[in-house]
């Protein structure tokens, strides 16, 4: 397997694979493929930040980090949000998931960026290293179970101080 930068020409092959994982999954699909052309055309999006993993010349899985703000009162930080992230049906639970999650943490921390934040299965995420957003008194802006909204340090110590309600992009509203 082999994961590298998303490039032009694989945005029909990756629209094809998110839509046909989440149809797959417990809630079915929620437009997650636009989701992703939005994120694409925010000015914030970084290429470095949207990986696929490719098994036999197939795109099998993707991945995609973008820019949020978690804010108080008084004062913003800069994160990123893991969403989406999906295996093709035929190749999960073979690790290819844990393995895309891994190269996003890494390229985060070469681009500067300290916590990523998740809404996602909590016990895949927990073994992942994601604990519980509201444990850094970080929340979510809309109703969503405790348990499944998630946040990781992806350098030592970058979630201190960084408290408030998570600010998401335009793109996912």
């Amino acid at each position: 397997m082999l994961i590298r930068s998303l490039q032009s020409e694989d945005f029909k092959d990756v629209e094809k694979l998110i839509r046909e994982s989440f149809s797959n999954t417990e809630y079915g699909y929620e437009n997650e493929a636009e989701l992703v052309e939005r994120l694409r055309q925010e000015s914030h999006y970084n290429q470095m930040l949207e990986v696929v993993a490719i098994s036999d010349n197939q795109i099998i899985g993707h991945g995609l980090l973008s820019e949020i703000k978690v804010a108080d009162e008084d004062r913003k930080w800069i994160g990123l949000a893991l969403a989406p992230i999906e295996v093709s049906p035929q190749s999960q639970r073979r690790g290819y998931g844990k393995a895309l999650i891994k190269e996003l943490e890494k390229r985060a921390v070469e681009l500067g960026y300290a916590f990523i934040i998740i809404l996602g299965h909590p016990e895949y995420y927990r073994k992942l290293g994601y604990q519980l957003a509201s444990s850094y008194q970080i929340h979510a802006p809309f109703d969503v179970p405790e348990e499944a909204f998630m946040a990781k340090e992806v350098i030592d110590e970058g979630l201190q101080n960084v408290h408030g309600v998570v600010q998401y992009s335009d793109a996912f509203q």
